[in-house]
């Protein structure tokens, strides 16, 4: 079983990018570039992973400054992207309401639709997230639980409910969800 990162295990924004440079990217890739709801927690999470990378003192001012921005964004836009989650480059944030991303990773290139749920599911007393591979396209209203994995561009129908992994290159639908073709 995986568990996110530990909150003091420091910046965890993708390697390779720097923080204007990954937050120039998200915004283009956004459909409605600063507009968009998706950019603005995609930015306030990437905000939160960088602040990780400060020293204690600069650190504080900063994560208030985050939770402000986390809150602002659950409230106005319904977007719950906590900073704990490894999120890749490239991630699109399509609509915006009633999306719960509480997942260990979401990987690059991966679209993500309105009223989506990434979930927490306690397995023999200890707490599993689900894991999005590279290019996964997520439909509206899907639900992904548990330790599960999604491999590499999988498709998820709308209203799934993911109970177990997905292969790469699957599409998968219902209640729950099964695969129906590679």
């Amino acid at each position: 079983m995986t568990t996110p990162f530990a909150a003091s295990s420091g910046n965890q924004n993708p390697s390779g990018i720097g923080f204007w440079s990954l937050v120039a990217e998200d915004r283009r890739t956004q459909e409605h570039g600063m507009g968009s709801q998706g950019f603005w927690a995609l930015y306030a999470h990437r905000f939160g992973n960088w602040r990780m990378g400060l020293p204690k003192l600069l650190r504080i001012p900063a994560t208030l400054s985050y939770r402000v921005m986390a809150k602002f964004v659950q409230l106005l836009c319904g977007i719950d992207l906590p900073f704990t989650v490894q999120v890749g480059r490239r991630v699109r944030l399509e609509h915006f309401g009633g999306m719960i991303l509480i997942a260990h990773s979401i990987g690059d290139d991966v679209t993500i639709r309105q009223n989506k749920t990434f979930g927490i599911k306690k397995i023999m007393g200890e707490r599993a997230w689900p894991r999005i591979g590279n290019g996964v396209d997520i439909g509206v209203g899907a639900v992904i639980i548990g330790d599960v994995s999604v491999g590499e561009g999988a498709m998820i129908g709308a209203n799934a409910v993911v109970l177990e992994d997905v292969p790469p290159g699957a599409v998968a639908v219902g209640v729950p969800a099964r695969v129906i073709e590679r």
